[in-house]
């Protein structure tokens, strides 16, 4: 699997920032917040997350500030959790006064953080990584931005693959949130409408320590589909589906692409594995960010996370 690094996104996000919110707390120059899970099933990924929007903090500051003054980047903790991120946003942005959010990552994170404080506060929103397609629907007051493709495009191209792989029938699995539902719901729309079978469709909570009894609901195909993230749920599914031996084909969005999706698993139990996700930009400014990101000590990849 792939070492991913996410902060091209990021800093896209945290520039646009910059021109959509010119209203601003302090005389001079200006504060952004950052809310994503530092904490909860994500906590791997929000670091490098985070990386991009100081890259961006930092190049801008070294060219001299914003308004005057001096470019500032807070951050909070929104656990990939509502409840959590209300809090978060609340902070950033009542105490922190900051101009605008940066975030959040996972998509019930950036609701529950936009409806705690950021609606009422008339702040924008740019998330680099929330794809369900409930955040095209939310009503934001056209506040709420996000620089990532929707999850109900996603769902359209897995199913065309598997399609156009002769994949006849598949089980889903997928994490019980924003994320995961609205995946699997456009996943199975577009897979039956082109004349695929879906023969379960699953949810599963996060943090089980055992999904024997969800994969026991599962065998009707034996090509299981986990909609799930990779360093929690979806490993620990993926393990024990191989364990259960009751699969052949195993396949995976972009949630699924991580440095810990193969703990304690045999990569040989899962060849051919088949995962879709966002494909890498290109262009001066993708090479503009990978100069700049080698030179501060990042590791250069530009891919995104769905959440």
């Amino acid at each position: 699997m792939l070492k991913l690094n996410k902060t091209l996104t990021l800093a896209v996000a945290a520039s646009t920032l910059l021109v959509a919110a010119p209203a601003m707390a302090q005389d001079t120059g200006a504060t952004l917040g950052f809310i994503g899970g530092f904490t909860g099933p994500i906590e791997s990924l929000t670091p490098p997350i985070f990386a991009g929007a100081e890259l961006v903090v930092k190049e801008i500051n070294e060219q001299g500030g914003i308004l005057g003054g001096e470019l500032k980047l807070v951050s909070a903790d929104g656990a990939c959790d509502a409840t959590a991120a209300a809090a978060a946003a609340d902070r950033v942005i009542n105490t922190d006064n900051v101009t605008a959010v940066v975030g959040a990552l996972c998509t019930g994170e950036t609701i529950g953080a936009f409806n705690g404080s950021g609606l009422s506060g008339n702040v924008v929103f740019v998330s680099p990584a929330s794809s369900a397609p409930a955040l095209t629907t939310l009503e934001d007051n056209d506040l709420v931005y996000r620089t990532t493709p929707s999850d109900a495009l996603q769902g359209v191209k897995m199913a065309d693959l598997l399609l156009a792989k002769g994949v006849k029938d598949i089980a889903i699995t997928y994490v019980n949130n924003d994320y995961g539902k609205g995946f699997a719901d456009a996943l199975s729309a577009a897979y039956t409408a082109g004349g695929g079978t879906v023969a379960a469709n699953v949810a599963h909570e996060e943090g089980k320590a055992d999904y024997r009894a969800e994969l026991g609901n599962l065998t009707a195909s034996q090509n299981l589909v986990v909609l799930a993230y990779a360093n929690a749920s979806g490993n620990t599914i993926l393990r024990q589906a191989v364990e259960s031996g009751n699969f052949t084909l195993y396949v995976g969005g972009d949630g699924m692409v991580g440095d810990d999706l193969l703990t304690g698993i045999d990569a040989a139990a899962v060849e051919g594995l088949i995962a879709t996700r966002a494909g890498a930009p290109a262009g001066d400014a993708t090479t503009t960010y990978t100069d700049l990101a080698t030179k501060a000590g990042l590791e250069a990849k530009v891919l995104r996370e769905p959440l």
